[in-house]
């Protein structure tokens, strides 16, 4: 099976399309855990433990692990996610030439040492040639980067063509051309419904990970309604999720996560169920 193939199986088992983005900084890390081998693994392991119940998968973001120890800590929480049935997808916004690329693409190889994601989000700036080693892997997720939700996202996707499409419409419409696997997904953020609604009209095929509904006050509803595509897509929330218990003491900074993915849960199952 595809990644989409073993998510829908996921979000079945687990009545869920939370995504729970794994963005652990040190700075916000509770203090007993700082003194660990491994700070943003003892941390992500306590979120897992108690929000595994709820997530269709996990994101983390590779931003937060671009150091040795990261990398250590990332490939803990990718085995350990994975033992616990739950899917990885990495947050990494690769592309690039040649070479590069396909060793940006190891990421999510299963035949690469060590623990490796099941998708991944790129970005299309470089165009085809830059995604091919991802939209080769049938495995794999591939998750493009189409509309934002960061006010400067307009700087570029906005821009109309000849043709009278907005930047982002082609990224989509292009994205749906490279779809040749059905292992192509969109980054579609839940700050503008209007644009997911169009979006999925003209890509009605393609799952969405649509981000922006937990801290960015997206919209829940129309994250549901125009981000699944059969059944599958994913709504992210970091957070508001692994923080929601910053101010606790000890451990129960993961209570407060498990109840925040919980309710995030039954929150974007009310649109699923209409």
């Amino acid at each position: 099976m595809n990644f989409f193939d073993r998510l829908h199986d996921r979000i079945v088992t687990v009545d869920s399309v939370v995504s729970v983005g794994l963005d652990p900084d040190l700075s916000r890390i509770p203090a007993h855990l700082q003194d660990h081998d491994l700070p943003r693994w003892a941390f992500n392991r306590r979120i897992i433990d108690a929000t595994h119940e709820h997530a269709a998968v996990y994101k983390p973001n590779a931003a937060f692990y671009e150091d040795p120890d990261g990398w250590r800590a990332l490939a803990e929480t990718i085995a350990y996610a994975h033992g616990k049935d739950v899917p990885v997808l990495l947050d990494a916004k690769r592309a690039d030439i040649g070479n590069t690329t396909r060793q940006y693409a190891e990421l999510v190889n299963p035949d690469a040492p060590g623990p490796t994601a099941d998708a991944i989000t790129v970005n299309p700036y470089m165009g085809r040639d830059s995604l091919q080693p991802f939209l080769a892997n049938e495995e794999a997720g591939v998750f493009v980067l189409c509309r934002t939700s960061n006010p400067g996202g307009a700087d570029l996707q906005d821009l109309e063509l000849e043709t009278g499409e907005a930047v982002y419409e082609r990224v989509a419409a292009l994205a749906d051309l490279w779809n040749e696997n059905d292992n192509v997904g969109l980054v579609v953020g839940a700050t503008n419904p209007d644009e997911l609604e169009s979006l999925r009209e003209q890509v009605p095929d393609l799952p969405f990970l649509v981000p922006g509904v937990g801290a960015q006050g997206g919209d829940a509803e129309a994250a549901v309604e125009y981000g699944l595509a059969g059944g599958v897509g994913l709504v992210n929330s970091s957070r508001g999720i692994i923080f929601a218990g910053e101010d606790a003491t000890g451990d129960a900074f993961a209570t407060a996560a498990g109840r925040a993915a919980k309710r995030l849960k039954a929150r974007l199952n009310q649109y699923r169920e209409e």
